[in-house]
């Protein structure tokens, strides 16, 4: 590729210089083995120097960029070699600036380079006196450039020439005469007019994506381009962003985030849309192909070997940019229709990662009133854009991730619109949470209860909605996947309870409401719910008979495994009423008569009416009418019982307790 750079770049010259041109090229590598160096043009002596007269042959290396025209004494670095590039006319000396260019490189790590320009050969003389920015020279100042609150001490033998716009604002003043111009609305301030300034001077300044942004607009402010000077700034910079910048993965990135200072002159300029063009197109590009440098830092993936980059290599790049510049990354990237939903989703949650920074935790505490007043506007508007961009496919974003969505939708006093739309996300892929994701904080400042219980009871109440709308659309079809989608969800809900049970400010309320939330055909078992209940009653033991009889409301003692029914009978936490259900369904399980089983049957299944009594219940038991005191000792009769029965078959300092659908086995102690 250097032929054919070297070819255009000397035919473009060739328009600006009659005479022959001679292009040297004199190395200053830093390999050096015995005698000669080992340069891309094969072996030189030390200070070698091969001369190339226009249009003599071009010994092929990679390729080369060559910015700009009509340069002398250009320095350039490659892979480990540094060389002169020196263009020179044997009839005259040319006196124009020098460039360091930058090179594609070929290998991954020559890749890895950030794009730099370095223009210029004479060290940097200006310096700051009190508000003045003055150059060292022996020639009197007769230029003063004023930009707000900096003022420049300069020369208009220096600027006029390469600058139309000062060129224009001079043109009515005697040469004797000191000028002063006021500058206060060029693009990039001080800093951009400097660096164009210097430039004008032959100081060294160095261009790269950082600062490559307030230079093109300054230049083009100061209008430096080549239908005022040859050789001038503005192309050079033009070159420079199209030659080597949009080739960079990382160069695109930090320019496109530059243009947030500047946005009205980036967007006039296209270079808005030609960096989001440029990353899209690095984006869509095949992982097998992808060598440029890149940051990925999830856990362990360092740590293995791997052939190629992952799929969503590009993800915690494009985070670092602003949210608007990133919404139209991604518009951009899906109207291509080629990323797949889940990818999309895949970069939301980074960015989500990166920019809030409570999003990891299960906390939002370690901010103050005032930051977070500062702060909750920005992640508003944050939480507000992503739902607005996260893709309508089931499964493109993790259930997780939503519910998180929504907890922080809450905390930001997010759009109602928005909170609908995340419960609406949560609710389609309820079935696939997981204990922990369901675990997420308060925000009520005037509750002191940990977790957020309304959050899961509403997105639980919106998946029900969905679940019976088609449960009624597919009567005769699809009625096994819909039953095993609730029995799961039945079984999340009754291991949320009995983590939220552990929260010693978690209100009764809240708890029977959630626990009764859960419809009787999702629970096959019984048994995790009464685990939830049996640990609520431990950590609360301060609560009324009645607050007891409402959290065992939804209980249903004819579902519990025989073990736990065992472990009923003889629980004192329990209201007497649960513990003689219990006693009741141990006898009859082990009772033989057909008889038996129908009235009990017909006395104690779902939507019939079930004795709530002790008297009704110890009738039932065929144990005579009971009063107050022989229904306890009834109770006591049948604890018995049961603990005699339960040592028959159990270890009798402990009772096996095996939950329905469980893979483990929970011992749990005897509560006498």
């Amino acid at each position: 590729m250097l032929r054919n750079s070297l070819k255009h770049y000397l035919g473009t010259y060739d328009k600006y210089v009659s005479e022959p041109t001679f292009l040297a090229l004199i190395f200053k590598p830093n390999k050096y083995e015995g005698n000669t160096y080992q340069t891309p043009f094969g072996d030189l002596s030390p200070c070698g120097e091969q001369q190339v007269t226009r249009p003599g042959p071009l010994l092929p290396f990679n390729s080369l960029s060559l910015l700009g025209f009509n340069f002398t004494n250009t320095l350039c670095q490659f892979d480990h070699y540094h060389f002169h590039i020196s263009l020179s006319s044997p009839s005259s000396s040319s006196s124009s600036s020098s460039l360091i260019s930058t090179f594609e490189h070929t290998s991954f790590h020559e890749k890895s380079r950030m794009k730099f320009m370095k223009i210029g050969t004479k060290p940097d003389t200006f310096y700051t006196q009190e508000a003045s920015r003055i150059l060292i020279t022996d020639t009197p100042n007769d230029l003063v450039i004023r930009i707000n609150n900096t003022t420049y001490h300069l020369h208009r033998s220096c600027l006029v020439p390469k600058c139309g716009l000062l060129r224009r604002l001079c043109t009515d003043s005697e040469e004797s005469d000191t000028v002063t111009i006021e500058l206060n609305d060029i693009p990039g301030g001080a800093d951009a007019f400097e660096l164009c300034a210097k430039f004008c001077y032959d100081i060294t300044i160095n261009l790269s994506a950082h600062n490559l942004v307030n230079a093109l607009c300054a230049s083009k402010f100061l209008r430096m381009s080549d239908s005022v000077d040859k050789g001038n700034l503005l192309p050079k910079l033009e070159a420079f962003f199209h030659s080597c910048i949009l080739h960079g993965w990382k160069d695109s990135i930090v320019t496109l985030q530059s243009t947030t200072k500047l946005p009205e002159w980036c967007e006039n300029l296209g270079i808005v849309r030609k960096c989001i063009d440029s990353i899209v197109e690095k984006i869509l590009t095949p992982t097998s192909e992808v060598s440029w440098s890149h940051t990925y830092t999830r856990p362990g993936y360092a740590k293995r070997q791997h052939h190629s980059v992952p799929r969503d290599w590009w993800t915690e790049d494009i985070s670092d940019l602003d949210l608007d510049l990133f919404r139209c990354v991604i518009t951009a990237a899906r109207s291509t229709f080629t990323l797949p939903p889940q990818l999309i989703g895949e970069a939301l949650h980074v960015y989500t990662c990166r920019w809030l920074p409570y999003f990891k935790s299960n906390s939002h505490s370690g901010f103050s009133v005032k930051e977070n007043e500062a702060a909750l506007e920005r992640h508003r508007r944050l939480v507000n854009t992503v739902v607005n961009m996260i893709p309508a496919d089931k499964g493109s974003v993790s259930e997780g991730f939503l519910l998180r969505l929504v907890s922080i939708a809450s905390y930001v006093r997010a759009s109602l619109t928005t909170k609908t739309e995340l419960i609406r996300k949560s609710s389609l892929q309820l079935e696939e949470a997981t204990l922990e994701d369901l675990l997420l904080p308060s925000h009520s400042s005037s509750h002191l209860h940990r977790y957020d219980t309304d959050l899961v009871a509403t997105v639980l109440e919106s998946f029900l909605m969905l679940w019976r709308r088609q449960s009624s659309a597919h009567l005769s079809s699809n009625n096994t996947q819909l039953l095993h989608s609730i029995r799961k969800v039945a079984k999340l809900i009754d291991s949320y309870l009995q983590a939220v049970a552990k929260d010693v400010h978690m209100p009764v309320s809240k708890f029977v409401s959630l626990s009764e939330a859960v419809p009787d055909i999702a629970r096959q078992s019984h048994d995790r719910l009464y685990k939830a209940i049996n640990i609520f009653l431990k950590v609360h033991p301060e609560i009324s008979k009645e607050e007891k009889k409402r959290l065992c409301r939804s209980l249903d003692c004819q579902k519990l495994s025989a073990q736990v029914r065992a472990h009923a009978v003889k629980n004192e936490r329990m209201p007497l009423r649960t513990v003689v259900q219990a006693l009741f369904f141990d006898q009859e399980s082990s009772s033989k008569g057909a008889s038996s089983r129908s009235e009990s049957q017909e006395l104690f299944t779902r939507g019939k009416e079930t004795p709530t009594d002790e008297h009704s219940m110890m009738h039932k038991l065929h144990l005579g009418p009971a009063s107050t005191g022989k229904a306890k000792n009834v109770l006591e009769e049948g604890c018995k019982r049961g603990e005699e029965k339960t040592r028959s078959s159990t270890d009798p300092k402990k009772i096996v307790w095996k939950g329905t659908g469980s893979e483990h086995k929970h011992h749990i102690s005897r509560d006498r």
